[in-house]
């Protein structure tokens, strides 16, 4: 059995595509900022490996049999990390300082089986933000808030999020916010998917 750690619809979107069985369970009592404050001056895919393995085994914890898929996206721009924002106004902070620069996703997945990290990955995906006007950021806001409130960067590609961007390097599935492609060797690798 499959468990995703994860609440992200994305996340869930990728796996059904790709004809991949699991349930799916939010992860409970990680502390993420905690954890992110212990790995002061960790390389972002170190953290977002991190965190996404520490999802996983705490949603091990709840359903011990099961292999439990975690995974976490983290944003960084002019060497700054940005976490998802925690209210409107911090989206067009984040928004104005994204204006015009590169913003490197890191999108993460790791496997816990039997209470240990038995894989981890982490990917990047590099987006050129365009210069962004006041107006536009007040209309995005408008548009899709509070729905990126849970999302690193505060934009959904799937949706207005596109907008946002000059151009992107980088596979769909890792801006979505799961390496998928990884994922899906890994558990072929596990012996859950046919080889």
């Amino acid at each position: 059995m499959i468990v995703l750690a994860s609440g992200s619809a994305s996340r869930r979107a990728m796996l059904s595509a790709a004809g991949v069985s699991f349930t799916v369970t939010k992860p409970v009592g990680v502390d993420e900022r905690a954890l992110e404050a212990g790995l002061a001056g960790a390389a972002p895919p170190d953290v977002a490996r991190a965190l996404a393995s520490a999802k996983a085994e705490a949603v091990w914890a709840q359903q011990p049999g099961a292999l439990v898929l975690g995974s976490d996206s983290l944003v960084v721009v002019a060497g700054r990390r940005f976490d998802k924002p925690a209210s409107r106004a911090e989206a067009a902070e984040h928004l104005r300082f994204f204006s015009g620069q590169e913003l490197q996703l890191h999108s993460a997945a790791a496997l816990v089986r039997g209470g240990q990290p038995v894989w981890s990955h982490a990917a990047l995906a590099r987006l050129q933000v365009r210069a962004l006007s006041e107006a536009f950021i007040e209309a995005y806001l408008v548009a899709e808030w509070p729905e990126i409130g849970h999302c690193a960067g505060a934009f959904r590609m799937e949706g207005l999020g596109v907008q946002l961007f000059e151009t992107v390097a980088g596979d769909q599935f890792t801006i979505l916010g799961m390496p998928l492609l990884p994922v899906l060797g890994a558990l072929r690798e596990q012996g859950e998917l046919a080889a």
